[in-house]
């Protein structure tokens, strides 16, 4: 397995750092950090949220559950898998198990690890913890609350691939745990 080879770059020093905007589910920060290279200070904004959960959910014939939803950054309805904010104090599994019940209608009995992942390190201080579940089956309605109005879509698990590279799949972050999964979990 190929490693990263270690590092000799070092972090910035940050001398000072404020709240610019409280926007509900994410702040906006401004900080003013030390370059270790040149000694100068720089200004930057960072947007600090809750960390995020989302889950790939199978069903026990093999079909993907996915949700179609429509997303106001890019002001279109999007193909993605159950996911959003960890509530304080919830474990990440949970918190999965949660978004998949609620977005689906779909019970998954364990959320097992993908991976964490940083959704933008250059912007976001968060990470993004991706799960999948086997012999997922629907219990009840799906939850749509307030501004998250879902819709549920089954795919077949082969059919992934081709959603993705046609970009009929394209959150980057639903894409990444996607890949994750196909790679660890599918059968080439």
């Amino acid at each position: 397995m190929t490693r990263v080879p270690p590092t000799s770059l070092q972090a910035w020093r940050e001398l000072q750092c404020e709240t610019v905007a409280n926007c509900g589910i994410f702040e906006v920060d401004r900080s003013t950090a030390v370059s270790p290279v040149d000694g100068r200070a720089r200004a930057f904004h960072r947007i600090r949220c809750v960390d995020w959960a989302q889950i790939v959910p199978i069903t026990t014939d093999r079909q993907v559950v996915l949700v179609r939803q429509y997303r106001h950054g890019d002001r279109r309805v999007t193909t993605e898998i159950p996911g959003g904010l960890i509530y304080p104090g919830e474990d990440p599994a949970t918190a999965a198990l949660r978004e998949c019940l609620e977005e689906t209608g779909y019970r998954a009995r364990a959320a097992l690890p993908l991976g964490t992942t940083a959704p933008n390190p250059a912007l976001f201080s968060n990470r993004l913890h991706g799960f999948y579940a086997v012999d997922v089956e629907p219990e009840r309605a799906v939850q749509n609350t307030g501004s998250e109005v879902t819709e549920v879509m089954l795919v077949p698990v082969c059919d992934l691939e081709e959603l993705l590279l046609a970009g009929e799949i394209d959150h980057a972050l639903v894409a990444g745990t996607l890949w994750r999964y196909l790679r660890l979990h599918v059968p080439r």
